[in-house]
């Protein structure tokens, strides 16, 4: 290792043109939220090839050569780019990690690299921790046989944990299910650990949460089998240990001690040393929503003492909170659902978000599910159906959404006409884990059982249930005949070491069971069906707090269920009337909800929205969205576009659409299904027709009136389409707001709708980049006479004084527009040219760099016009002699002006004559605003006193 030499043809990165003082790469190291490497640290090293890793691991043992804790190259030579990171950070504290990778990139010739690091650590130097003197860590000193005790200790857990995915059967020894990895969480393991800001140290807590089956517990076992396979952060010396919560909620008490010493039979003295040295402990907790006692959040009933026999609870309580083992690293697994129980005991936590199959997962689970002549018609049908393949995240329901499609396939059935919506399909599914066919299901199992099985989860849902007991079963009715079916059929399953204790094999079953409560009719009842409450009905079609609802899924089933061909399923699949009752109810209740003003705020569609489209009958969803007015949506993905679509062309009566899209419809759909790699994806055509939908509700609805665009980028033909739309003949609309858009919407389509659109008398362009194209499109647009536009507002655009320039000159040729409102718009080098005020009623220009140099011609332009009855240059440093030129023009004004905004304009004492002067000579100004000046108490007295004079006509003074 004493000759190192550069890798052959390695790649750059960077330019190499680029020098060590300043350096702009061409992107920027960040990562989506919820990532692994969210706010790490380093993240330039994700971007060295392979070759120049193994080249920089090679310079980097050179630097531990005389350190008290030397690293080998068994101990890097397999460390991905994050491991490596962590690697530097833990052995050269403080800036120094910085420095020796900076030095590395320098020996490989990597300026430009070395500008980047040096960036960095200018950027978070001072929040680096002072260094550590006594860096490294001290091995725990093992004696003979001791070593062969955690060798052997580790082939156990390579013998437990080893995935046998492919010979893997569930549930109910399914033959025709398989396990398929989700990459992107292999790409996790070494990211979970990463050093993050500002502290640029590794997280001690990591909490991995995700929704149930996304692969929670697949990734710890994971993380197990890397460990124990030396190939998990191969530097460290962890001693790694995964406990399911429900090895803690014994009823007997026990030390944390006595539960390692359980997985390690008779290595109690090992068990001890490995203990005294807690910072190499690695524990990986999962199963949290099995605990079925509380967590301790009391700090004073908490133990240190991990020798001390305590209940499950203390014992969970106390590592979770870091009271006991406070140098232990945590890799915690929970469902969403259980984060608000856990948040308040941790300290710290880095927080990652498992996100289950990506859209080229999920087509080829599919594509390698069916066959060759089935995958295309099943695939596109899935993809029609943007609930369902949404869904199709979770890999075990992806399984079951494959094998509800291949049953109806096999019996012949189209799937359009057997399924017309996602519940449909597990109807199909649940329905098959039944036994026996519809005609013989009152004679297995009986009508109450179901009932009771419908009750339990429509219960359990309602209070975040998830574990059953004995009298959980005896309030639903259930009995040990019913529980032993549906065991059987594995719906439910046992808890491992728990007795009389029960959960649902999967949530969505819960929730699928959940929703069926309110639909089946039960005879033996005095009403036939259940009723749902006002308040249930809005849990589940509201999302609480703008995040999305636990009771999304329930909700879903519930419409869906209610759509008539489902309906006729249900009722074919478990022997039961479906009653419609609760149909009217949920009409009432939606109906009621509208008329809440404003609209409840939601991260992106409504969920309100999800439901309808579940339902598919226009008739039900035309009534049911009667009384909106307005829509709020923040369009994130494909099935955000299709649901949006379908629920718009069906508000009847709504008049105003705020559109946030995030969605990235150049990359959405890369991967196509077909055979010809060059062909166009069919579900990127699906995409664009559901977009087209969307924007047709302005060309078919004649009381929209109110658009508004924000935070948004869209591509060319998109925004094509929406121009379109707004430029069709039968388009009312009258306000147009782009707010925070990409700068390609000025283009000609769009700005074309200014001529178009007959009826369009606002638009509002806020933060926004104009170049000098979009102005001369722009400007064009203003001078012609099919121009109706009344108001222009311009708020935060970035664009040269030129440009300004250009616009104020077109301005005065549109005889529609009154109303001109500048915001922050740099117009300090626009030199004594402003816009023609001929036929403005309204001008505000606020917060755009108005001087006193400028303020003449400004004033000389006001006393000119005839028509101008407001205006408003608040937030500019006018000064009293830049006000001076204002209070001239304001005795001899020809112009009926009525309000005059000077609001923080940097005015003092100086200038009260003056505008005394002004207030008396002028008969018609009403209102004037001061606020945020410095006039003090003579100011104000002053002022008073030519309030009492008979010729000052203001009303109001704010």
């Amino acid at each position: 290792m004493s000759d190192v030499n550069p890798p052959s043809d390695t790649p750059v990165p960077f330019s190499s043109s680029c020098t060590h003082s300043s350096c702009n790469p061409p992107w920027t190291f960040s990562c989506y939220p919820g990532s692994p490497c969210e706010n790490g640290v380093m993240l330039y090293m994700k971007y060295v090839s392979n070759e120049e890793l193994r080249w920089f691991k090679q310079l980097l043992l050179t630097e531990f050569r005389t350190g008290t804790m030397p690293i080998t190259w068994d101990q890097v030579k397999t460390a991905s780019w994050a491991e490596m990171v962590h690697l530097l950070i833990e052995r050269f504290p403080g800036r120094r990690a910085w420095d020796v990778t900076s030095n590395i990139f320098a020996m490989m010739n990597r300026e430009n690299m070395c500008a980047v690091v040096c960036r960095e650590i200018n950027g978070i130097l001072h929040t680096l921790e002072p260094e550590d003197l006594n860096v490294g860590e001290t091995q725990v000193n093992l004696e003979e046989g001791e070593s062969g005790k955690i060798r052997q200790y580790k082939l156990n857990v390579i013998d437990k944990c080893f995935p046998t995915w492919d010979f893997m059967t569930w549930p109910g020894n399914q033959r025709d299910f398989f396990y398929q990895d989700v990459h992107r969480h292999t790409e996790y393991l070494p990211c979970l650990l990463l050093p993050k800001r500002p502290h640029g140290r590794q997280p001690k807590t990591v909490v991995i949460q995700g929704v149930p089956g996304i692969g929670k517990t697949t990734l710890a076992k994971r993380v197990m089998l890397e460990w124990a396979s030396n190939r998990f952060y191969t530097h460290k010396l962890w001693c790694a240990f995964y406990f399911h919560c429900q090895e803690m909620n014994q009823t007997t008490e026990h030390s944390f001690s006595e539960l390692i010493e359980h997985k390690w039979p008779g290595s109690q003295d090992l068990v001890a040393k490995i203990m005294s040295k807690p910072d190499q402990l690695l524990l990986l907790l999962d199963g949290f929503e099995e605990l079925t006692s509380t967590l301790i959040n009391r700090p004073e009933d908490l133990s240190e003492d991990w020798r001390q026999k305590l209940p499950g609870s203390v014992l969970l309580s106390s590592l979770l909170s870091k009271r006991m083992l406070p140098e232990a690293t945590l890799l915690i697994m929970i469902r969403c659902t259980s984060w608000p129980t856990c948040k308040p005991l941790l300290k710290c936590p880095s927080l990652v978000t498992l996100p289950g199959f990506n859209t080229m997962e999920k087509i080829k689970y599919f594509q390698m599910y069916f066959g060759h002549r089935e995958r295309d018609r099943v695939l596109s049908f899935a993809i029609e159906n943007t609930i369902l393949f949404s869904m199709c995240q979770v890999p075990v329901v992806c399984w079951m959404v494959c094998s509800g499609l291949k049953q109806q396939m096999e019996r012949g059935n189209n799937l359009t006409q057997a399924c017309p919506n996602a519940t449909s399909v597990f109807v199909r599914y649940i329905s098959s884990l039944f036994p026996t066919r519809a005609e013989n299901f009152s004679r297995k199992i009986h009508q109450a059982q179901l009932e009771g099985l419908c009750h339990l989860a429509a219960d359990s849902m309602w209070h975040r249930k998830w574990v059953f007991g004995k009298e959980d079963l005896e309030e639903a009715k259930l009995d040990q005949t019913g529980v032993a079916a549906f065991l059987g059929m594995s719906v439910l399953r046992r808890i491992a070491g728990e007795e009389d204790r029960y959960a649902f094999t999967l949530l969505i079953f819960q929730e699928f069971f959940a929703a069926l409560f309110y639909v089946l009719c039960f005879p033996q009842r005095l009403k036939n069906f259940h009723v749902l409450s006002h308040v249930n009905i809005q849990h589940l079609i509201a999302s609480p707090r703008g995040s999305k609802s636990y009771l999304s899924h329930m909700g879903l089933f519930l419409f869906g269920f209610l759509n008539g061909t489902c309906a006729s399923a249900v009722e074919q699949s478990f022997g039961c009337k479906v009653s419609f009752n609760n149909k009217r109810k949920l009409l009432k209740v939606i109906s009621r909800l509208q008329k809440c003003e404003p609209p409840s705020p939601c991260y992106g569609v409504p969920q309100l929205f999800y439901c309808l489209h579940e339902i598919q009958e226009e008739a039900f969803v035309s009534q049911a969205l009667n009384g909106y007015r307005k829509v709020v949506l923040k369009i994130g993905n494909n099935k955000d576009v299709q649901v949006s679509a379908f629920c718009l062309k069906r508000c009847e009566h709504l008049q105003e659409v705020e559109l946030t899209v995030t969605l990235n419809f150049k990359n959405m759909w890369k991967l196509s299904s077909s055979s010809h790699p060059g062909s166009e994806a069919p579900e990127s055509k699906a995409l664009h027709g559901w977009w087209q939908d969307l924007c047709s509700v302005f060309a078919t609805n004649d009381k929209l009136e109110v658009l508004t665009v924000t935070n948004s980028v869209l591509e060319a033909p998109f925004w094509k389409a929406l121009a379109a739309a707004l430029k069709h003949p039968q388009c009312k609309l009258q306000k147009l707001l782009l707010r925070r858009v990409n700068s390609t919407v000025l283009n000609q389509d769009l700005i074309g709708v200014l001529t178009g659109n007959q009826h369009l008398r606002y638009l509002e362009i806020q933060r926004v980049e104009v170049d000098s194209n979009a102005m001369k499109l722009l400007c064009r647009a203003l001078r012609s006479p099919l121009c109706c536009l009344q108001c222009l507002r311009l708020e935060d655009c970035l664009a040269t004084p030129r440009i300004w320039m250009d616009l104020g000159s077109n301005l005065q040729v549109n005889r529609h527009l009154k109303t001109l409102i500048l915001t922050k718009i740099s117009l300090e080098n626009c030199g004594a040219y402003y816009p023609s005020m001929a036929q403005m009623e309204r001008l505000s220009i606020e917060n755009c760099n108005i001087t006193q140099l400028s303020c003449e011609s400004l004033a000389f332009c006001v006393g000119e016009s005839k028509t101008l009855t407001h205006l408003s240059l608040a937030e500019n440093a006018l000064k009293d002699e830049g006000a001076k030129h204002i209070w001239n023009a304001l005795s001899y004004l020809r112009c009926p002006l009525q309000r005059l905004v000077l609001r923080k304009c940097d005015l003092t004492l100086n200038c009260c004559q003056n505008m005394i002067s002004a207030l008396c000579k002028n008969k018609t100004l009403k209102s004037l605003d001061l606020s945020f000046n410095s006039l003090k108490d003579d100011g104000v007295i002053l002022l008073c006193e030519a309030l009492k004079n008979p010729d000052c006509t203001l009303q109001i003074l704010e």
